[in-house]
């Protein structure tokens, strides 16, 4: 078994509740937070999700994908207007 599907089993077995909490507390603290911290919380955010997208990718249809791509443009798009 490879590292990655390791990482799979585990995050599979997480709550769903609390795996949006968490995610909607890290964006929330990336838009509310100032400059540089915010913007660095909001690339972690967009990292894993594209992380996300990519390793489930082959499994998801075709408006998943759309609608995965378009949050994580969004999401780079708000990371790097608040660095700047």
């Amino acid at each position: 078994m490879t590292p990655s599907d390791q990482l799979l089993r585990r995050l599979a077995r997480v709550n769903p509740t609390v795996a949006f909490a968490v995610g909607l507390a890290v964006l929330l603290a990336g838009l509310f937070l100032p400059g540089i911290v915010g913007a660095l919380l909001l690339a972690v955010l967009a990292a894993g999700l594209g992380a996300l997208t990519f390793t489930t990718w082959p499994v998801q249809s075709p408006i998943t994908r759309a609608v995965r791509v378009v949050l994580l443009t969004l999401l780079v798009v708000a990371a790097v207007s608040k660095a700047l």
